[in-house]
């Protein structure tokens, strides 16, 4: 028995959902040793890597009889390095060692921090900015010897090929200046524009000979719609279209005589009103000429602007009526429909601002992920105002900088999984 033969269109399907399968796992079950710079709670490496712990509880560099302890403490002050000098495992006058550190992060920044004796360390003159996860080069004299040491402080970092990254779906864009709007939302209707509607009466009284023109047929303008016979001529004349249009009502049979109904009501849809209501103090807001993005309930969204506020209420429901005209060449928007629009009432210009689907918790931080190549670091942000889209950012992110817009849950799973969450 021989076994049905698949399309060559189905079987790459399956091979490509089968490849993007095996890199999502490789990409979220990574090894440890290999994930997001392996950093532990303390400070440098994962815990399995056993960086040696001075009495303090921080890192211990030692070279020969000299040794550093670095610490960051966050209790309290801005976080700060604290470094504590020992001497053949006795503690040192701080006044005696010169030290220096410096901390190169992805991107290119570069803090060099200095430090001044207190009390008994060595305390750092600057912040440690968030996040703390950078290369660090220690540089310390003491006794007219120079002690040097690097190594890696990585948190909340990851690396990921960027083949892999396209297709797991993770998008990024550049961080820079947005507009945010403070919008109102409305409710109303399309309408057909009054001047865009024409209802056609016969101009003799007579009989219908013919019908052309049938419900929902588009026509041109001049084209005949039907054929009447007059009643006092007997002669026939050709009922015509007077406008572009659609037939959205038709009132004759063949045979039918005719008097001063309405036989053929057409209209233009090329362009409509959407009337929207404005109700109680948000008539103080809305205004002529500001923009309204409108939607309908299939979906569809338009923009358009406001230009004409009626001057009187609606009886019934104490509403004004807001007009705005749009251009509706697939006919999408359809005389009737319940429509909303916001109203953009206020526009602010933002030196830098971030998508909100970009957001993510981290610790008791708000964080996005920045890329730098096919590796991607959380940045700590200082957020401000926003809109339905946007957020101000005050802090944390440097304008320019690629980060991750949709799927940055991917980066964050990756980066928990390997416990590379903070490090001290």
């Amino acid at each position: 028995m021989s076994l049905p033969k698949k399309s060559p269109a189905i079987a790459i399907a399956v091979i490509a959902l089968l490849a993007l399968a095996v890199l999502l796992v490789m990409v979220l079950d990574k090894p440890e040793s290999t994930a997001a710079g392996n950093t532990s709670a303390h400070g440098g490496q994962a815990d399995h890597e056993e960086v040696p712990r001075g009495p303090q509880g921080g890192r211990l560099l030692e070279q020969d009889n000299f040794a550093l302890e670095l610490t960051i403490v966050e209790q309290g002050v801005p976080p700060e390095y604290h470094v504590y000098a020992y001497a053949d495992g006795e503690p040192l006058d701080p006044d005696n060692v010169d030290l220096t550190i410096t901390l190169d992060r992805l991107g290119g920044r570069q803090d060099r921090i200095g430090f001044k004796p207190f009390e008994d360390y060595l305390r750092g003159q600057q912040t440690v900015v968030e996040p703390h996860s950078f290369d660090v080069t220690v540089e310390a004299s003491y006794q007219g010897e120079e002690y040097r040491w690097q190594f890696d402080n990585h948190e909340g970092r990851t690396t990921i090929p960027n083949a892999m990254a396209e297709l797991s779906g993770i998008a990024t864009e550049t961080a820079g200046p947005q507009t945010l709007e403070r919008v109102v939302t409305l409710h109303g209707r399309v309408q057909v524009d009054p001047d865009r509607l024409s209802q056609l009466r016969a101009r003799f009284p007579g009989v219908v000979q013919s019908i052309e023109g049938d419900l929902g047929t588009r026509v041109k303008q001049g084209e005949t719609l039907a054929v009447i016979q007059s009643n006092e001529s007997l002669q026939n004349y050709t009922l015509k279209a007077p406008i572009d249009g659609v037939i959205v009502k038709r009132n004759l049979q063949i045979g039918q005589a005719t008097g001063d109904a309405v036989l053929f009501v057409i209209a233009d849809l090329s362009q409509v009103w959407v009337q929207l209501d404005v109700f109680g103090r948000d008539t103080e807001q809305v205004e002529v000429g500001q923009t309204v993005h409108v939607g309908n309930l299939e979906g569809y969204e338009r923009e358009g602007v406001i230009d004409w506020i009626s001057p009187l209420a609606e009886h019934a429901s104490q509403s004004v009526r807001a007009r705005i005209v749009l251009d509706n060449p697939d006919g999408r928007l359809r005389p009737g429909q319940f429509v909303h629009g916001e109203v953009v009432v206020e526009q602010e210009e933002v030196p830098l601002a971030v998508r909100h689907s970009a957001i993510q918790d981290f610790r008791d931080f708000k964080v996005v992920y920045a890329k730098f190549d096919d590796t991607y670091e959380v940045r700590m942000l200082e957020l401000g105002r926003r809109d339905a889209q946007w957020v101000e950012v005050l802090g944390g992110l440097e304008p320019g900088t690629p980060y991750v817009t949709q799927n940055s849950y991917l980066i964050k799973a990756d980066i928990e999984k390997s416990g590379a969450t903070h490090a001290h």
